[in-house]
């Protein structure tokens, strides 16, 4: 047992980030089961959403009712979804030593809304310090797929259900979103591993722990008695 102190106490903090169909939701699952048999607590969320007011916020966005809105709103809805979510849910776990693993973050906003969106990056800039501040991930990783294979994916995980707001863009759409998170990647290489997502799911996962284990050593996690579901 690791003695909680204000040095160690603190939880990490993963995102996963990428393209529709890339396996973000899976691989976050994924290193969420791994860390947690091996006795760290975790807190598996997403976004938008994660919190009860952001998961409201997200059935707006994902819908496409803000779409005519533009880019601009949409970026501020999910500034304020991720303001709940950072309040009510990823903060509060951190602090109390639980690591944090979200299928995506404000990586997102900064591509989607950003780049794609055409936000003028100085709004995108105000956001991130009002909403995130310092709590931005330990680690991301952004995983890369060719954009006809992640939409392959995604229709078939879809199944019948109408396609979202950012799934129904088209290809040229999706890929100028690949190619903006392979700059985010190479932009911030202390923070963000580019993760080959076509290759099989088992070996994903491999690669993401040893570099989770590497980059974080989760054995030395302290000891947080409560127990989460994932």
């Amino acid at each position: 047992m690791v003695e909680a102190t204000p040095q160690n106490m603190r939880g990490r903090f993963i995102t996963f980030e990428g393209g529709e169909g890339s396996g973000k939701s899976t691989q976050a699952r994924l290193l969420a089961e791994k860390l947690n048999s091996l006795g760290v607590a975790v807190k598996l969320t997403r976004e938008p959403g994660g919190s009860p007011a952001a998961e409201v916020i997200r059935h707006i966005l994902l819908s496409g009712v803000a779409k005519p809105l533009g880019a601009e709103a949409e970026a501020m809805l999910f500034a304020a979804a991720r303001d709940d979510h950072l309040a009510t849910t990823i903060r509060p776990a951190l602090d109390r030593g639980v690591w944090v693993i979200s299928d995506r973050f404000a990586d997102s906003t900064r591509v989607y809304q950003g780049v794609l969106g055409e936000v003028d990056p100085r709004l995108i800039r105000r956001l991130e310090r009002l909403i995130v501040g310092e709590t931005w991930p330990d680690l991301t990783f952004v995983l890369d797929i060719p954009v006809e294979h992640g939409l392959m994916r995604a229709n078939v995980r879809r199944g019948a259900a109408a396609v979202d707001r950012f799934e129904g863009e088209d290809a040229n759409f999706h890929s100028k979103l690949r190619e903006a998170y392979r700059q985010l990647a190479a932009s911030e290489p202390a923070r963000c591993i580019m993760i080959d997502a076509t290759q099989p799911r088992e070996k994903v996962a491999e690669q993401i722990w040893s570099l989770v284990n590497a980059r974080l050593d989760p054995a030395t996690a302290p000891m947080v008695f409560e127990d989460l579901a994932l």
